[in-house]
């Protein structure tokens, strides 16, 4: 993928993906999630299993992100908080993902569940990962081939698994960032809901102190490619400078959309707070804000 990135190797486009289908080293992840209205929670989960077998890319396994990658004993309230390592490399084999397998991450719903899985992939020690730049959407939109059904299975690996804090914040970590200079806590939801006006519910209104709204829908065009380099620049750089970074949304999902952004610029160094407003919303002892 070109567009002058800095490391384009993030992201592979469809011309790429078609031409190498068959290769064996691959492994194509359909990612797709939908959330639904689930008070007195924020939102509840609807797995895209349904959708991925009326269609998929070719070759193409689906991953449930909540129910398969994620903590499988979250903290109330909470939904698609990291697991453990060991339950990770537990997925990563049954899904055939080797140290030597190169994972391409996809979604047919919003963007940001292929990023997550690239993040959370990441988070785990696997760098051969990259997102599908369009989704199914774009795939689809070309004409390309498709497959129904509930995918092809492959055989089992033996991944080699670790750990990386440096990519992961909690609530404390937020919490002291509040007040050091040089770190930026970067809001990836709505505008809306950075402001306290309307959106997904909670908790409390607004946005956490003292940070700053990218939306994650702003650094995507209409056919869900990321924009330009320079538009990039615009939107996450400037505004950013040469703070350090801590991303957050209303449950980590969209926050790792700018985290890959920025990554594609060349800043590798973001973190992203699992628990986002899910988690400090809830609790009536953290700071948040209103307004823009």
């Amino acid at each position: 993928m070109g567009n002058g990135y800095v490391h384009p190797e993030f992201v592979v486009d469809t011309d790429w993906l078609a031409a190498h289908l068959d290769d064996p080293d691959l492994v194509i992840l359909d990612a797709t999630t939908h959330t639904t209205p689930a008070p007195p929670k924020p939102y509840g989960i609807l797995s895209g299993r349904a959708d991925f077998k009326q269609a998929h890319i070719p070759g193409a396994q689906f991953v449930d992100i909540d129910a398969e990658l994620s903590d499988p004993q979250p903290p109330s309230r909470l939904h698609f908080m990291l697991s453990s390592p060991a339950h990770f490399a537990e997925a990563m084999a049954r899904l055939g993902i080797g140290d030597d397998t190169f994972v391409v991450c996809y979604s047919s719903a919003n963007h940001w569940w292929a990023t997550r899985l690239w993040w959370m992939l990441g988070v785990f020690g696997h760098d051969r990962t990259a997102v599908l730049n369009g989704g199914f959407g774009k795939w689809k939109v070309e004409a390309r081939p498709i497959e129904k059904g509930a995918g092809r299975p492959r055989a089992r690996a033996a991944p080699t698994v670790g750990y990386r804090p440096e990519r992961v914040a909690d609530k404390h970590d937020v919490l002291a960032a509040i007040a050091a200079a040089d770190v930026c806590i970067l809001n990836a939801l709505p505008a809306e809901n950075h402001r306290g006006e309307g959106g997904t519910d909670y908790g409390r209104p607004g946005h956490i102190a003292r940070s700053i709204n990218v939306p994650a829908t702003d650094i995507i065009n209409a056919d869900n490619t990321f924009k330009s380099t320079d538009e990039l620049r615009r939107l996450l750089v400037e505004p950013l400078g040469s703070a350090r970074i801590i991303a957050y949304c209303g449950g980590g999902i969209s926050a790792t959309s700018p985290t890959l952004a920025l990554a594609l610029l060349g800043r590798q160094g973001v973190r992203v707070y699992d628990g986002s407003l899910s988690e400090w919303a809830a609790d009536p002892t953290l700071p948040m804000a209103v307004g823009p």
